[in-house]
């Protein structure tokens, strides 16, 4: 078992709260993509992948991707 002082569990758990209180923000719909991924300080990937952790489906689509993958060309 790992032992924290109360300080560092303490800012553990106002950084899992703060992605929470995003993630309902966003399923919402109160919160676009690129601002959802802004104030988790991640990248649009990485926050479809936390999206995807916790069930809510990407709000890309295949034409979506296939423009995503023309501009990586």
């Amino acid at each position: 078992m790992i032992h924290k002082d109360k300080s560092a569990v303490a800012r553990e758990l106002l950084d899992y709260g703060w992605e929470f209180f995003m993630i309902k923000l966003y399923r919402e719909g109160n919160l676009s993509l690129s601002t959802f991924a802004s104030k988790l300080e991640l990248s649009v990937s990485e926050a479809i992948d936390l999206l995807s952790e916790f069930g809510i489906e990407s709000p890309l689509d295949y034409d979506d991707y296939l423009k995503g993958f023309e501009v990586l060309k």
